[in-house]
Parts: C-alpha cells; sequence; structure tokens
C-alpha cells in the first residue's frame, strides 16, 4: 500500500509537469514514446531514493527499478494501440473523406513520405509501385511494392484514387513518361518536386504538389553559360523596360543575381511597378555581396520627352526592351493604342539607346511576328525592322532580337484558365482542338534571352529552342485526367468534365512559327539559334514611321492598317487581306 500510494501521487503529478499528457494519441509516435521516457525516468529517480535507501516491510528494493520499466512499457504499448485503433481500424479523421493513395517509388524518398502519410487522416496508403523488377512482391514496411508495368491492374483492383510521384532525382524526360502512362487511369496524381527544392532531405505531404504543364513538356534544362548571363550584366547599369510584366519581372530576377551596378526598372503600371520594385529590393545583399541600386521609374515608352529624360539621366549600359501589348484579342480590338505601344515604344527606345551610347539593345519579339494574322504579331515584326534598320548605321549600340513562343504562367497564358475550369467543374474551353502551341517556362526563357543577348553583334534575331509545339486540346485533356477526373465526349457521355471549342478568337492562329523564310543556324548555346531575316533601309522605313505616328495621333485606324500591311506584307488578317488587295495610301 505505502509503494502504491507513493507511486498515485508522484506520477500523474510528473505526467502532467512533463507534458506526457498532452499528445493526442492518433498521432502517437516516436517522439511520443521519448516523451513518456523521460516522464518515467523522472518518476524512477524519487522511487529508487525512497525504496533503495530505505527498508519497508514487504516491499523489495528491486520494485523501485522494475516498476518504471513495467510502467513505461505498458504506457507505451496503450498509446501505440490506441492509435492504431483510431487510425487503422476506425479512421479517426474527424469525418474527413481518406483518400485511396499508391506511392509510385518505392525509394527513400517514397518511405519519407509514406510515413508522413501514416500521420495524415485524410488518406490511406495501399501499396507501392516501381519500375525495379527486383522489387516486385517485395515488402515495405507491411506494404507490397508492385512492378510499375501492373499499375492499371493494380488502381482498378484496389480502387485507388491518388498516385503520389515521389522520384524526385529522375529526369524531365523520364518523369513525362510516367506521367503518360499514368493518362486516362481515372487518378489524382500529385508528385513530389526536384531535389533541389528538397534541400533539408525530408520529405512530407505538404511537399507534393499537383501535375504543372513543365512536368508534361518533358524539357531537360540546359545549365546556362555563366560568362554570357553576366557578360552584360555585371557592374553595369541595365534598363528593363516593361519590369512589371511576366517576362520582364523574371528578367529583373536573373538580372539582380547577376550582380549589376544598378538596376532600372521602367514600368507603366503603378501597381505592377510597386510590386517589382519592392521584391528587387528584397533580393539585394542577400547572398552577402552589396545589392545594387535599384530604380523606379514610372514611364510610358510611347512618350518620346520621357524616354529621352530616361535615357540621359541614367545612361545605361545594357536595355531589355519587353515593354509592350501582347494580349492578341485586345490589340484587335484597339489597334492605334496597340500599334503606338508597342511600334513608337521600340522606336523611343533604340533612338535614345544609339543617341546615350547603350552597349546592348534587346528586343522581347515573339513567334506571332512570322507571317502575322493579327494586329499585335504585325506591330511585333514592325519593332524587328525598327532595330534591323537602326543596326546598319555604324554605332557603340549592338541590336539584337529574340523570338520566342507563350511562356507558362504569363498573364495571357492557357494554363491556369484550365485550372481553374477544372477547379469549377468545368466546362473546358479551348478556341479550336487541332490548335497548337509552343510553350517554355519564364525562367528558361528569360535566361536564354539575356544569353542571346551577350551573344550580339547587331541585326540579330536569335530564336530559342521551343522544343515540340503542344496539341492545346491534348493539353487540356491532359490536365483534366490528372486531376482525377474524366473527359465526357462522345465515347464517354457520363464524364466528368466536358472540352468545349468556342471558336478562333480575332486574329489567332491554328499553329505558331518561329522563322520566316530562312534556315536557322546554331550559336554556341545548343538552345538558341540565329536566323537572318530581310529587313528595310532606315531611309526607307522612317517615312513610314511618321506617317503611323501621324495616324496616331489623329486616331486613323484604317490608314494606320494600310501602312502597317505595306511595312509587313506577310501579314494577312482574319479577313484575307494583304498589302495587294490595299491601296496605298
Amino acid at each position: 500500500m505505502t509503494f502504491t500510494a507513493v507511486t498515485l501521487l508522484l506520477f500523474p503529478i510528473i505526467f502532467f509537469a512533463t507534458g506526457a499528457y498532452r499528445h493526442i494519441f492518433r498521432f502517437a509516435g516516436s517522439g511520443t514514446i521519448l516523451q513518456l521516457a523521460h516522464a518515467v525516468g523522472i518518476l524512477a529517480i524519487p522511487l529508487i531514493l525512497i525504496f533503495t535507501f530505505f527498508q519497508f516491510d514487504g516491499i523489495p528494493r528491486t520494485i523501485a527499478i522494475l516498476f518504471p520499466i513495467l510502467f513505461f512499457l505498458l504506457t507505451a504499448i496503450s498509446r501505440i494501440m490506441a492509435r492504431y485503433v483510431l487510425v487503422e481500424l476506425f479512421g479517426a479523421n474527424g469525418g474527413i473523406e481518406v483518400k485511396r493513395c499508391l506511392i509510385y517509388g518505392a525509394g527513400a524518398s517514397g518511405q519519407q513520405l509514406a510515413s508522413s502519410i501514416r500521420h495524415d487522416p485524410g488518406f490511406s496508403l495501399i501499396a507501392y509501385a516501381d519500375d525495379d523488377i527486383r522489387l516486385d512482391r517485395q515488402r515495405l514496411d507491411g506494404l507490397t511494392v508492385h512492378h510499375s508495368e501492373r499499375l492499371a491492374a493494380l488502381i482498378e483492383r484496389h480502387a485507388i484514387d491518388t498516385i503520389f510521384l515521389a522520384m524526385p532525382s529522375i529526369s524531365r524526360e523520364r518523369r513525362k513518361e510516367i506521367i503518360g502512362t499514368l493518362t486516362g487511369l481515372d487518378v489524382s496524381v500529385q508528385l513530389l518536386p526536384s531535389v533541389a527544392d528538397l534541400v533539408d532531405g525530408k520529405v512530407s505531404v505538404s511537399d507534393l504538389r499537383e501535375i504543372r504543364i513543365e512536368d508534361l513538356l518533358g524539357r531537360t534544362s540546359v545549365a546556362p553559360n555563366d560568362l554570357l548571363l553576366s557578360r552584360t550584366i555585371r557592374d553595369k547599369t541595365v534598363l528593363v523596360t516593361g519590369a512589371g510584366g511576366s517576362i520582364g519581372s523574371e528578367l529583373c530576377r536573373q538580372i539582380v543575381r547577376a550582380h549589376p551596378k544598378r538596376l532600372i526598372l521602367a514600368e507603366v503600371s503603378e501597381h505592377n511597378l510597386y510590386l517589382i520594385e519592392r521584391e528587387m529590393t528584397g533580393f539585394s545583399g542577400l547572398d552577402g555581396v552589396s545589392g545594387p541600386e535599384i530604380v523606379p521609374q514610372l514611364i510610358n515608352m510611347a512618350d518620346r520627352p520621357q524616354v529621352d529624360r530616361l535615357f540621359s539621366r541614367w545612361r545605361p549600359d545594357t536595355v531589355f526592351h519587353a515593354a509592350a501589348y501582347k494580349h492578341v484579342p485586345l490589340v484587335e480590338a484597339n489597334v492605334v493604342s496597340g500599334l503606338r505601344n508597342n511600334i513608337d515604344g521600340t522606336l523611343n527606345a533604340g533612338l535614345a539607346a544609339k543617341a546615350n551610347g547603350v552597349s546592348h539593345f534587346v528586343l522581347i519579339s515573339t513567334d506571332k511576328a512570322v507571317r502575322p494574322t493579327n494586329v499585335m504579331g504585325a506591330s511585333k515584326r514592325v519593332c524587328e525592322l525598327v532595330l534591323q534598320a537602326l543596326a546598319k548605321t555604324p554605332d557603340k549600340t549592338r541590336f539584337a532580337m529574340v523570338r520566342f513562343g507563350n511562356v507558362l504562367g504569363s498573364s495571357g497564358s492557357v494554363v491556369p484558365q484550365f485550372e481553374r475550369q477544372i477547379r469549377a467543374g468545368g466546362p473546358v474551353t479551348l478556341t479550336h482542338r487541332d490548335i497548337t502551341r509552343f510553350f517554355m517556362t519564364i525562367p528558361e526563357a528569360a535566361q536564354l534571352v539575356i544569353q542571346a543577348g551577350a551573344m550580339a553583334e547587331g541585326g540579330e534575331v536569335f530564336l530559342l529552342d521551343m522544343g515540340a509545339p503542344i496539341r492545346i486540346y491534348d493539353l487540356a485533356r491532359s490536365m483534366i485526367e490528372l486531376s482525377g477526373r474524366t473527359v465526357r465526349d462522345e465515347n464517354n457521355p457520363d464524364g466528368d468534365i466536358e472540352i468545349v471549342e468556342i471558336g478562333l478568337r480575332p486574329g489567332e492562329k491554328l499553329y505558331e512559327e518561329l522563322l520566316i523564310d530562312s534556315e536557322s543556324r546554331p550559336t554556341r548555346h545548343p538552345r538558341i539559334m540565329h536566323a537572318h531575316e530581310y529587313s528595310l533601309e532606315e531611309s526607307e522605313l522612317m517615312p513610314m514611321l511618321d506617317r503611323l505616328h501621324a495616324c496616331f495621333l489623329d486616331g486613323d485606324r484604317e490608314t494606320a492598317l494600310s501602312i502597317l500591311r505595306r511595312l509587313v506584307p506577310e501579314y494577312v488578317s482574319e479577313s484575307g487581306l494583304n498589302t495587294a488587295q490595299i491601296p496605298a495610301s
């Protein structure tokens, strides 16, 4: 009775004081066991001091040592059993719908992910799948590892609705192949980011993310050439126009890491300028090196006096001209504003660059400038003609143009629209089932633009290797299926989400090109090609640009379009009209 009374008096006080009663049973694990060991260890100290050094009738001295050991084992087993009963048998998940999941990848990352999943009441881990035939039918922590060839049958047999791709070290090509095999299996697919993103070596459910379009591209990244990245930036004054846009802002991020002396952010939108200025200020000095001076400039590049003041005050060494209106239907509906912003903005910047001794001037162009069918694409081709003409005059400034297709995550990208429509339950809308587009990630595009600009000698049109074009219908279908839903069509009338064609927008092409009429040539960079396009002499181009500017001031849409067709003979609008059909004016 004496030993029992002392024990009952001590252990509640000690267990409450050490927090042993604050653990949630369904999450009991190694931390809970260590906490119990700590509490029982503290309990053992007074018991040993009292019952070992003092003799009590009928109480053996060894009980002070044996009791804490047995007490620890019983309390630990009780918590482990409680967790098993609550989670494994009765699913104490608070009413959460439990997803039956499978981990693709039985390596270290897969095992760490499995450990995390077991603590999440929303998931029930069924099995592993792996490409290694040697692991087939093996047991891993009580679960069977199946070869990936039997994945479809495994999903159907066990009613699996979620697959976690836990192979962060595989190449992008292999990841694309695996995702391709999972498409159409009526499961939701999530994956771990690359090893570079998992720098702490730990993997949890929170690291998982949805499939993104870059995972479907399968493009292997090419390490940037550090010499080209820094040649036109390090210790120089760099100006980025359109700095708050999707391409402009990523250019700023890449530039600030290359240690310029000064970074000038030119932007017409006050809100976008505020955001990029705050972000660049936060970047400065993160690596222990004093960051560049960040200069925000609220400016309209189509306003010649503003542009002249900007260049004469700051005397930039390198200019990346990304300021432009790029949304095809909006420019098609606002011809004068679109042409003035794109063409006058480029002409003003190019002339100011020559007048102020800029070393490198790089224009961000577009694949829509090739045989354009819309005003935006034609305007960008005129921008290229402007810089090609300026480059023909011997001068310090080296002008270059970099032409590429769609970038993922830009303001006009179709991918975010598809994601929103899928989350809303559909339908997913596209303009035409046969439309194709090139795609590239924004960081890769920005890096290649900087490197292409560093290779410029004057007047070059550089083309970025965009890989193979992607059929937008196939993209939409893959995104629907990899989200765990099915496509509703003639073959599957009971599907979840329908894909609806709404017709081509004004000026929209079924496919995009990167060349006009010449063969591309390789450069020293495997992802950058060089093309020579036709160009106009400055004496021929400038009078037409003066007439075009007068149209802008008068708001003369029709005459502006007539001049545009003369400048860009290959421009054919949706009405089929070209230069031959428009009288000179």
